[in-house]
């Protein structure tokens, strides 16, 4: 636990970043109450950019709805993945720093 509270003090932004995610897609799943910031492209352009669906997507995937989550967003599958490679990553380099 120390490893990751020594990356949470050296990466403030990151991690107040992920903290509101975190927040906002607890609160999108128990209450249905959104949080999160409308996307700036689909606000200017009236059209869904490639991102959009992704926290819908992530919320099907935590409820074991595959189908809902590629109907969402199939680009979900390359994000989460990704994501989850850089964290781990990132932490490990953070750790072989100290």
């Amino acid at each position: 636990m120390g490893m990751l509270s020594g990356y949470v003090r050296s990466n403030k932004l990151v991690s107040l970043v992920a903290l509101y995610f975190i927040v906002s897609v607890v609160l999108q799943m128990a209450f249905s109450v959104n949080i999160m910031f409308p996307c700036l492209w689909k606000t200017i352009f009236h059209h869904e950019c490639p991102g959009c669906g992704l926290t819908t997507a992530l919320i099907s995937l935590i409820r074991f709805d595959i189908a809902g989550a590629y109907s969402a967003n199939p680009l979900i599958f390359v994000v989460l993945p990704s994501v989850i490679f850089y964290i781990i990553l990132r932490i490990i380099r953070h750790k072989t720093y100290f």
